[in-house]
């Protein structure tokens, strides 16, 4: 009997009540569409870090035969293939723990397989290069991409090796500036589900002001204070709750359009989420959202509708 009634009295405060509905669906919507926007960008920073980290490699580049300005290649000389072989046991007896991996690409084969790719014509800064004028390299592949520091400093300085290269620093730009925009985005969240909060409390509260009689006469009955608070807090659930079904849908709509169907296509090199990310996240969004509002009514009505 009692939940039928209030239940009843949720409906009715719904019919009655279509601009309080309104407000706190769209604070909702537009609060955790900025909360499901940081957790979709850090996602994707952590699926790009997952991609690229586990194809990125340390590049030992070796002495060129002729001038460097490396100390260690004054010589002028290119290691020999002996010195090249004593370098990589030397790197499997002190760096077995760290590198698993050693790939020997000659000069040849870096100018054949990836400097007349990024420069068909064999032209780089108005000159025409040879293979000749590239380098011998050695290639590790790290257990843990971030111990780049332990095999720098084991390889550099040492007679033949011009270089020790962390090919992460070619990322590392690009994830600053994902990190800052998640942070931005983040604060900007965490301002809206502040207001979120407030709105919703106030929304109800003056819900329950407009229904004033209607609560008097529940209490001179016999009603409880529980009786008397559920409806208007399950008004303010329902509110959240559309309200992040919307945010949902819309982030949804943002990675299929801006992501999928553009960016992936566009921008190839780099690994994507996609809507099993945002059906992932999905629950926590709208149980948050009701939980959230669940509470700013509870604490708003606790004081107001206070026997």
């Amino acid at each position: 009997m009692r939940l039928r009634f209030i239940l009843s009295g949720t409906w009715d405060s719904l019919k009655h009540n279509g601009s309080m509905i309104l407000s706190v669906m769209l604070v909702t919507f537009i609060s955790f569409l900025f909360i499901g926007a940081s957790g979709l960008m850090q996602a994707q920073i952590a699926k790009a870090k997952g991609d690229w980290y586990s194809q990125v490699e340390v590049v030992v580049w070796l002495c060129p035969d002729g001038a460097s300005q490396a100390a260690t290649c004054a010589a002028g000389k290119a290691p020999s293939k002996a010195q090249i072989v004593q370098m990589e046991n030397t790197i499997h007896s002190e760096l077995g723990d760290s590198v698993s991996k050693i790939s020997y690409e000659s000069r040849e084969d870096f100018y054949k397989d990836t400097f007349l790719k990024q420069y068909p014509n064999g032209v780089y800064q108005g000159r025409t290069l040879t293979a000749a004028d590239m380098q011998d390299s050695l290639r590790l592949k790290l257990t843990d991409p971030t111990k780049y520091q332990v095999v720098s400093e084991v390889l550099s300085g040492r007679d033949g090796v011009e270089e020790v290269q962390d090919q992460r620093q070619i990322f590392d730009p690009v994830f600053k500036i994902l990190n800052r925009a998640t942070v931005v985005t983040v604060v900007l969240a965490a301002v809206m589900v502040l207001v979120a909060i407030l709105l919703t409390g106030t929304t109800i509260r003056m819900s329950a002001a407009s229904r004033r009689n209607e609560t008097e006469i529940m209490r001179l009955v016999g009603a409880s204070n529980m009786t008397i608070r559920m409806p208007f807090i399950l008004e303010g659930m329902v509110a959240s709750l559309l309200g992040s079904l919307l945010a949902v849908g819309a982030l949804s709509a943002i990675v299929k359009l801006f992501v999928t169907d553009w960016l992936a296509q566009t921008v190839q090199w780099m690994p994507y989420i996609n809507q099993s990310t945002v059906w992932l996240m999905a629950p926590a969004l709208i149980l948050g959202a009701v939980a959230l509002s669940a509470l700013a009514s509870t604490v708003s009505l606790r004081r107001y509708l206070k026997a």
